[in-house]
């Protein structure tokens, strides 16, 4: 399985300085409610479980230690003005916080500069080939039907890697659900950590965001793999955006999972599961354990530290960060 929304994830970020017009950075919050009116059934050890008739819960979690505490924000990437204003108990969170750790620091002009650079060293097909010369034919004949379709010249492409091309065409397709980039909450946090003097903390650095999707093989097996599924996706796109962000205002982790997981059945020992498995481990597992070794880090020196990464990290099904976090003994309550 791929979790998909964890890759969008990765193509947004780092598209936000390839292509700034797409990126799209977001959580939201629902209808407001005290802070502190947090449900604290979760401790260490137990799942977490959906209450009926409680559609305001959120992707948050407060995750603590014996004297200290960090707050932990699941975000999607689609925001609109209905997701605001952020709920009161993620707000005050947010403005008690002396930090604000990110993903990747966008706003940084060095992270820039290196995502940037490293995109175009392993986004581009060596001198002398092109993108259609790897692919199936009728796999190139679905791009130029649908960049034809969307009036963008698929000349463009062929100079770009099948991993590149497909984070393209994704940024595209979102882009054409007619979605504000400037309502993104990663962005707003983003901007007012800076406003309000909070130091701002990045949880990978660039060159493990575009090693998570890249792919430089001879082969580009996994990046032709990408490509086909991002081909499946963006037909589907409308109606995969209105069912997470349905998933985030009523709080259904359940069905956040069935719209982001690949629904294709690869049999074991296939090529295909062989590199399903491969980018989910890159793109999911992975990070999911990096991530959880800083927030844990952060709560052994005692700050206090506000935290957004993809929502899909914190509630997918196998090795979640809050699930990581629980094991380490770590209580961990939903809001």
């Amino acid at each position: 399985m791929i979790a998909r929304l964890a890759k969008l994830c990765l193509v947004l970020q780092v598209l936000c300085v390839l292509l700034p017009g797409w990126l799209l950075l977001s959580c939201a919050g629902n209808t407001p409610r005290d802070a502190g009116e947090g449900d604290s059934r979760e401790t260490a050890g137990q799942p977490d479980r959906q209450v009926a008739g409680q559609p305001s819960q959120h992707f948050f979690w407060k995750v603590s230690d014996a004297n200290s505490s960090v707050w932990l924000l699941g975000s999607i990437h689609f925001a609109d003005s209905s997701f605001y204003p952020l709920d009161s108990v993620i707000e005050t969170a947010f403005v008690n916080a002396e930090e604000l750790a990110v993903e990747i620091d966008v706003t940084d002009d060095s992270v820039s500069t290196e995502i940037a650079s490293e995109s175009m060293q392993q986004g581009m097909m060596p001198a002398g080939k092109r993108l259609q010369d790897i692919l199936p034919p009728e796999m190139w004949n679905s791009i130029d039907s649908i960049c034809t379709a969307w009036g963008f010249p698929s000349m463009t492409l062929q100079v770009m890697r099948p991993w590149l091309a497909a984070m393209t065409l994704s940024a595209f397709a979102i882009q054409r659900v007619g979605i504000d980039p400037t309502l993104g909450v990663d962005a707003v946090l983003l901007d007012r950590a800076a406003h309000d003097g909070k130091a701002i903390v990045g949880l990978e650095t660039a060159s493990e965001q575009i090693g998570a999707l890249a792919d430089t093989t001879d082969s580009d097996s996994a990046g032709i793999f990408y490509l086909k599924s991002t081909l499946r996706e963006v037909s589907e796109l409308d109606s995969m955006v209105a069912r997470i962000v349905r998933a985030w205002k009523t709080g259904d982790d359940a069905l956040l999972r069935e719209t982001m997981a690949d629904e294709r059945d690869y049999d074991e020992g296939s090529a295909e599961k062989e590199i399903s498995d491969k980018i989910d481990e890159k793109v999911y597992k992975s990070r999911n354990v990096k991530m959880a070794e800083r927030i844990a880090e952060f709560l052994s020196e005692d700050r206090n530290v506000f935290v957004v990464v993809g929502a899909a990290h914190l509630v997918l099904d196998e090795d979640n960060v809050v699930d990581l976090l629980r094991r380490r003994g770590l209580k961990v309550q939903r809001y």
